[in-house]
């Protein structure tokens, strides 16, 4: 009996040990594929920057940042600039009332170098996780949208360009609320789609501070910021990921950037912020991105199921008032040679799955100050009730 007893015992532990090594193996292969992706992302700085906060930025070679090492790009020549430029927002600012002002970290990188956030195993944990959160519902996420947009009966469209006012929306764990204006074409697994905008989003940046960013998808493959190889920064003094160190105050001083998303001759898609040329994705991304058949501007919520959705905007809907609801001005769109345009009735509509919640509201060209301009966001809440 006790021989048995022993063999028993001895098959137990050998059937555990191979489980554990099964787990361990599993483990270390995970590991070992983020510490890869880590290697990839983070090239060796020629300066790193220690920011007050608590992220490090590193200022890389120009011609030796991770989008090269793209398999789509391994030929790619760096653009410098894009090939055409109209800018429309520098005489509509000179007759504003409130003048384009964002309090974004600011870096000094030498002359040929470019700032990249510095990416952690952490961060590509929670990117892995938070993929497509801003298109899809995932991982017992809901999504809430408020935007003014313009129909596929207006395109193709070569670029989109608006003023925003940025603001703090309170957020808490597994919730994230923006700003943005976007391109897209496509749906479903052959979704072509570029985002840049403001937003809160605390399991990214482990704080509940509003950040610049950006977001793009081709197909299954695409990212926040610089977390996948794909976008080519070109400007030294700004990076997607950086705080936003003041933003606006309710009836108070508002704080606003101008933002710009353009297809040039070559077929790349340019980000401007802030009146400067902040780096472009190549055409060769993009499965169908040939000019975008949707455009718009707006918000968007995220939050864990079972639970309140949180403000967007300042957290008041709109009133007419741009010192109190959020809002997006100078809206125009570019057409295939660079011209810029407002909207037309034809080709614009509005979209709020959440009204109990949010607001959206078109004021069209009917503010002459402010151009083509509108409003969203609210205070969030119980949204499905």
């Amino acid at each position: 009996m006790i021989n048995i007893l022993f063999l028993v015992m001895c098959l137990v532990t050998i059937s555990i040990g191979h489980k554990d090594n099964g787990m361990s193996s599993g483990l270390k292969e995970e590991d070992f594929e983020l510490e890869r992706q880590l290697n990839i992302l983070n090239k060796s700085p020629i300066k790193s920057i220690h920011t007050k906060s608590g992220y490090i930025v590193d200022c890389v070679d120009i011609n030796k940042q991770p989008a090269f090492d793209h398999p789509l790009l391994k030929n790619h020549k760096l653009q410098r600039k894009p090939i055409f430029e109209k800018n429309i927002t520098e005489k509509s600012f000179q007759n504003s009332p409130i003048k384009p002002k964002l309090v974004l970290e600011k870096f000094r990188c030498p002359q040929e170098t470019v700032p990249i956030r510095r990416t952690t195993k952490n961060d590509l944990i929670q990117e892995k996780l938070l993929f497509n959160a801003q298109n899809v519902t995932q991982n017992g996420a809901i999504n809430h949208f408020a935007r003014v947009y313009l129909t596929i009966r207006g395109s193709p469209y070569y670029g989109v360009s608006g003023t925003t006012s940025v603001w703090s929306p309170k957020v808490y764990k597994g919730q994230s609320s923006a700003g943005s204006l976007y391109v897209r074409r496509g749906g479903g697994n052959d979704l072509n789609k570029i985002s840049v905008g403001w937003h809160a989003f605390p399991e990214l940046y482990n704080d509940d501070q509003t950040h610049l960013f950006l977001f793009w998808t081709s197909g299954k493959k695409g990212c926040f910021n610089m977390l996948c190889n794909g976008f080519i920064q070109v400007d030294k003094s700004y990076t997607f990921g950086a705080r936003v160190s003041k933003t606006s105050t309710y009836g108070g001083e508002i704080i606003e950037v101008p933002l710009q998303i353009s297809q040039d001759k070559v077929g790349n898609w340019w980000l401007r912020v802030m009146n400067k040329d902040i780096g472009y994705f190549p055409a060769a991304l993009f499965s169908s991105l040939n000019g975008a058949e949707e455009v718009g501007f707006g918000g968007y919520t995220v939050t864990p199921m079972g639970t309140n959705n949180p403000t967007m905007g300042s957290g008041h809907k709109p009133d007419s008032d741009f010192t109190h609801a959020s809002y997006f001005r100078f809206v125009k769109y570019l057409n295939i040679v660079g011209n810029h345009f407002d909207p037309i009735p034809s080709i614009v509509d509005t979209y709020n799955d959440a009204p109990n919640c949010y607001g959206i509201t078109n004021y069209e060209d009917k503010k002459r100050n402010q151009g083509y301009s509108l409003q969203f966001g609210g205070p969030g809440g119980k949204c499905n009730t």
